[in-house]
């Protein structure tokens, strides 16, 4: 019997569906969910439901609308538009078989997964970062790909293509500073609040866990103000600097989540960019794998 389990995540709410003992090998979800009761209209994104088929129907749709396969080892996703839905088909890696195929509105409002049982857990999670990612961005929110540190309540974020060292410099973190924690390492959702007061209309950036992390299981539905965001990249030697606002930007949208193809999802992701690299400090780390580049990390952002 089907069913539905509400979630909340960066305080935004999304219902999954499916038979229920499907749930039970879901517990990368659980200390997200909420009762039935709890949900307010007004921060519903996105339902997803989920179906177990014996073998995917996968009729010509013609020529992909988009296809992101930028990494080998990473999924492959291929966009479709059909009619008055998106089609999204999705391999396990780029030369893969396409293993699931998702039907979302053309608002990504709602969606229909369709699976075998082999591969459910990798669709299931696949679609609902894809359906909050997209449905999320009119919001001033992006699913980010970083590793999160939290330190003191404050958060720093460290962004850069996979293999690049984020959850090694994370792990650094934890060794050289015993009160900092993992938030996240993979998939954490950053969200602008506007704060007003008498003195005028400030942001708040803050960095929520989510129930999606990467190889590494770490599911903690905890926030903290962002203290920076620091993008890495393997050197021979520990050297930190401030990033010009042209620099951070790029960095930042090449790390968000999003259809940057769809010209109204295109803005709303860039207006969100654009007031987050005003809003808190970015670096460049070019760095070891030590305990060095960690500590040097850490005094460059609290000691500017």
């Amino acid at each position: 019997m089907a069913e539905r389990r509400y979630y909340r995540v960066a305080e935004h709410v999304f219902s999954l569906e499916m038979d229920a003992q499907r749930f039970d090998g879901l517990d990368n979800y659980a200390p997200f969910r909420i009762a039935d009761d709890a949900v307010a209209s007004d921060e519903f994104r996105f339902a997803l439901q989920a179906e177990v088929v014996p073998e995917l129907n996968l009729p010509d749709l013609g020529a992909p609308f988009y296809v992101d396969s930028s990494d080998d080892d990473m999924p492959r996703i291929e966009l479709y538009r059909a009619h008055n839905e998106w089609v999204f088909r999705v391999a396990v890696y780029k030369n893969a078989p396409v293993v699931c195929v998702m039907h979302t509105a053309l608002d990504f409002h709602s969606a229909l997964l369709q699976t075998t049982d082999r591969h459910f857990v990798f669709a299931l999670n696949n679609a609902a970062m894809l359906s909050y990612a997209f449905a999320t961005a009119p919001y001033l929110t992006l699913e980010m790909h970083a590793a999160v540190i939290i330190r003191h309540g404050m958060a720093q974020l460290f962004l850069g293509k996979s293999g690049t060292g984020k959850s090694t410099h994370a792990r650094l973190w934890l060794q050289a500073f015993p009160s900092a924690w993992l938030l996240n390492d993979d998939n954490p959702i950053l969200r602008l609040h506007t704060i007003a007061s008498e003195q005028g209309t400030t942001h708040q950036l803050r960095v929520y866990g989510s129930p999606w992390s990467g190889k590494t299981p770490c599911y903690k539905n905890a926030s903290a103000p962002v203290a920076a965001i620091v993008k890495l990249s393997q050197a021979p030697h520990n050297e930190m600097r401030p990033l010009r606002l042209p620099e951070a930007y790029a960095y930042v949208l090449s790390s968000a989540s999003g259809l940057k193809i769809i010209p109204e999802m295109m803005d709303a992701l860039y207006t969100t960019i654009a007031q987050t690299v005003q809003t808190v400090p970015m670096y460049q780390l070019d760095c070891l794998p030590d305990t060095a580049a960690a500590q040097l990390c850490q005094s460059t952002i609290y000691n500017r």
